[in-house]
């Protein structure tokens, strides 16, 4: 008998079984075949004939859903959509949709395999956004909302839908509890600084608040300038740049880096480009390790 082709649907459900999981071989979903052998460097050998899809869908989420060590930095990955001159948004701040349904499920497949979705207050106030897995399947993550100043409205879906934990994060000297727990509602936590700073965020403050209460697989999903801090700082292990086929003309860019003189100082990730089929994926690998 033939061997069985893995469809993206069943390289789906390879990706889910394979969350935190090292050092083991898969079967293929709903047999007992061998169809995935992850070892423990982030490696894996597909044993099994899959469609390019299939392939595709394995390369780009395989590396994310390696287990982080209790002692272990966060894992962090960042996402941009963008048009093809390099705007995530009109002037008036309009994004839904840049990208099409394709990249959107992307989207939701990476909030699939995190602990937690981060956004900074602009994206969560404009968009209105719910951070939630709906157009495939896996568990929702965390939310979490960067509102020094409370600037998003308590009407926002973050903060009243219930669909899963949210964790607001405003000014105040941020004090560790002795036995962190998340709610299943909202949750306030002081512990970005003066109310009254201008200053950016330190995004190592955010990350040390989610580790203390056990996510260390952290998604920066938006907007520009709260993923471009989180990469400027060199907190990014990942970055998927969903590039769609429009031109916008004028809007707000992508990224928000600090100038540089020579391209000799650029950043140059390792890549792999992804047909998404409505977008193109940009897969970018800023860790340092081989």
């Amino acid at each position: 008998m033939a061997a069985r082709t893995l469809d993206i649907d069943s390289a789906w459900e390879l990706v889910l079984s394979a969350v935190n999981r090292s050092n083991v071989t898969l079967p293929l979903p709903g047999t007992d075949k061998e169809a995935v052998k992850l070892n423990g460097h982030g490696a894996w050998h597909l044993m099994q004939p899959a469609t390019g899809e299939a392939k595709d869908l394995l390369s780009v989420f395989l590396p994310l859903c390696r287990p982080v060590p209790d002692n272990g930095s966060p894992k962090v990955i960042g996402q941009l959509g963008q048009s093809l001159d390099g705007r995530i948004a009109t002037v008036t701040g309009r994004s839904r949709f840049i990208n099409g349904d394709d990249g959107i499920t992307h989207l939701h497949r990476i909030r699939a395999v995190s602990d937690a979705v981060v956004v900074g207050a602009g994206t969560a106030t404009t968009d209105n956004p719910r951070l939630t897995v709906r157009r495939t399947s896996g568990r929702n993550p965390v939310r979490v909302v960067i509102d020094r100043h409370h600037r998003v409205p308590d009407s926002h879906h973050l903060f009243t839908d219930g669909e899963a934990p949210t964790l607001r994060l405003v000014a105040g000297t941020y004090e560790k509890a002795k036995n962190p727990s998340i709610g299943s509602g909202v949750t306030e936590i002081p512990c970005l600084g003066d109310a009254e700073s201008e200053d950016a965020v330190d995004p190592r403050v955010i990350l040390e608040v989610l580790a203390d209460l056990g996510l260390k697989k952290v998604f920066v999903e938006g907007g520009g300038v709260t993923v471009s801090c989180f990469l400027n700082a060199g907190l990014l292990d990942r970055l998927h740049v969903m590039v769609a086929p429009m031109i916008i003309g004028s809007g707000r860019p992508a990224f928000s880096l600090p100038e540089i003189d020579f391209l000799d100082d650029a950043l140059r990730p390792r890549a792999q480009l992804i047909n998404l089929g409505s977008d193109m994926l940009f897969d970018l690998d800023f860790t340092r390790d081989v």
